[in-house]
């Protein structure tokens, strides 16, 4: 479907909810670069679940962890910063569903897991970053930045 079949509502609502997941991962990724002490280290030794010991044995080795600190820092920055612009908005879409992915299996809301870092509220099998994964898929499969968006400059003889 092209963005320009979308009525000005369609339009228009798909555009602030990408706004809306980009400004949480801009945010996210801004609050961990300003603060000098953030370090996944203690997410990843909470971990659970099926992958638990990937996750673990990330956050053993300090210069791996060191890699994955900055790439999550600046992954959420552009991730973020792509998808408020508009700019670059299907690898923006594509990376943050695989953040959100490594994030959501880290920590699986599963029956009898328990995490250390509370949760906002009590989950079963669906929490905030499957939501969220989900809802970047669908602003993948709804283009809204060839209309609304640096995109539409950028890539305007390949329009969709």
């Amino acid at each position: 479907m092209k963005s320009d079949q979308f009525s000005p509502w369609q339009l228009w609502s798909l555009v602030i909810l990408r706004v809306a997941i980009g400004w949480h991962f801009l945010y996210e990724g801004i609050s961990k670069l300003l603060n000098p002490d953030w370090s996944s280290l203690g997410y990843l030794m909470d971990s659970e679940g099926w992958l638990e010991g990937i996750f673990l044995s990330m956050a053993g080795n300090s210069a791996l962890l060191n890699v994955i600190d900055f790439l999550n820092m600046w992954g959420l920055i552009l991730i973020g910063a792509g998808l408020i612009l508009g700019m670059f908005t299907r690898p923006a879409a594509i990376a943050g569903m695989v953040l959100l992915a490594f994030y959501y299996l880290s920590h699986p809301p599963l029956i009898g897991a328990t995490y250390v870092i509370p949760s906002e509220g009590n989950y079963l099998w669906v929490n905030k970053n499957l939501i969220e994964l989900l809802t970047l898929w669908v602003i993948l499969l709804f283009p809204t930045w060839n209309t609304v968006g640096i995109d539409r400059f950028i890539f305007k003889k390949y329009r969709i």
